[in-house]
């Protein structure tokens, strides 16, 4: 029963979605295609969350395990699979509904693929080398959490393609990534410092793949703002 609770709410979540911006489809902006510039400022959620999950890699979060195992030793859900990509398909799905992301398909796209290369290639380097067992026991691939990292790296996607003209895209994007972090502690798949250092690497990767996309695609526009 709850399974299918949590399965519907993701459902809801992306309709709702979809359904709230579709009235607003003919005043979609045009793609502008513009370099999203570094700064030091970028730097510091995805610092707060690495200094959080080594700070936390202790006794912290073992006793947030000893914690759940003790109120929900049985749960168990796949809705962490769905929502850590669920962003992604929202923005692809709301530009074919007439709501423009920022930049066009192509460049769009590319930006993501060099984003999740980079995540993923950092989430497996440091899952084998540093062997931590999950809390459930089932492998040495614990830290970090790639699914906490594909989940962040989702919201940022949608968040930096949307954030110039659906304001509170960002809040909605990182409330669903959050939601896939807290889920894989409660599936005891993961421990706290396992999701925060797996939600930094998904917003740094993101990021640093607009900082150093080309634009080798389609030509700029100005943007029309809501």
């Amino acid at each position: 029963m709850l399974f299918c609770f949590k399965k519907m709410r993701a459902i809801s979540l992306i309709f709702i979605f979809i359904f709230a911006l579709k009235s607003n489809a003919q005043d979609s902006l045009r793609y502008c295609n513009e370099r999203t510039g570094f700064s030091t400022q970028q730097l510091v959620a995805p610092a707060v969350l690495f200094a959080g999950g080594f700070a936390t890699n202790n006794n912290i979060k073992l006793e947030i395990a000893r914690i759940r195992n003790e109120q929900i030793p049985n749960f168990h859900t796949r809705a962490d699979d769905v929502l850590s990509v669920a962003p992604i398909f929202i923005a692809y799905g709301l530009d074919a509904l007439g709501v423009r992301s920022k930049n066009d398909f192509w460049n769009r796209s590319a930006i993501l693929l060099k984003g999740e290369l980079m995540a993923i290639g950092a989430g497996y380097a440091l899952k084998f080398s540093t062997q931590v067992t999950r809390p459930d026991g089932s492998d040495n691939h614990s830290f970090p959490s790639n699914h906490a990292a594909q989940a962040f790296l989702a919201a940022t996607f949608l968040s930096e393609e949307y954030k110039h003209t659906i304001r509170w895209m960002p809040y909605a994007a990182y409330t669903v990534a959050s939601s896939v972090a807290a889920l894989r502690i409660a599936n005891n798949r993961h421990y706290l410092s396992d999701v925060l250092v797996g939600a930094g690497i998904g917003i740094l990767s993101q990021k640093a793949a607009y900082w150093t996309h080309q634009y080798r695609w389609g030509k700029r526009k100005s943007v029309k703002h809501f």
